[in-house]
């Protein structure tokens, strides 16, 4: 399938077939990585990168963490309660 790279405000673009999305399983406002490749533009999901807690806090050490810090007393109407969390 042959396609034209038109100017679109200040970037290129290029029309792509509703065909073509669906059987590369992406949809319109979906976010996408774009790179050049061997002189090809390949287009790929963006996909997230998914984190492991446990694997997280593996990585913290005494050089990477911060000590308490004590901002003082209430200032306003918050109250600090049971568990760390504030409450008005």
């Amino acid at each position: 399938m042959k396609a034209t790279i038109r100017k679109r405000d200040n970037s290129a673009a290029v029309r792509i077939p509703a065909t073509v999305l669906k059987a590369a399983q992406l949809a319109l406002g979906e976010r996408v990585n774009v790179r050049a490749e061997s002189g090809r533009i390949v287009i790929e999901h963006a996909r997230r990168k998914e984190y492991d807690i446990a694997e997280l806090v593996k990585g913290i050490t005494r050089a990477n963490s911060y000590k308490a810090i004590d901002f003082g007393k209430p200032a306003g109407k918050e109250t600090a309660s049971r568990g760390g969390k504030l409450t008005a």
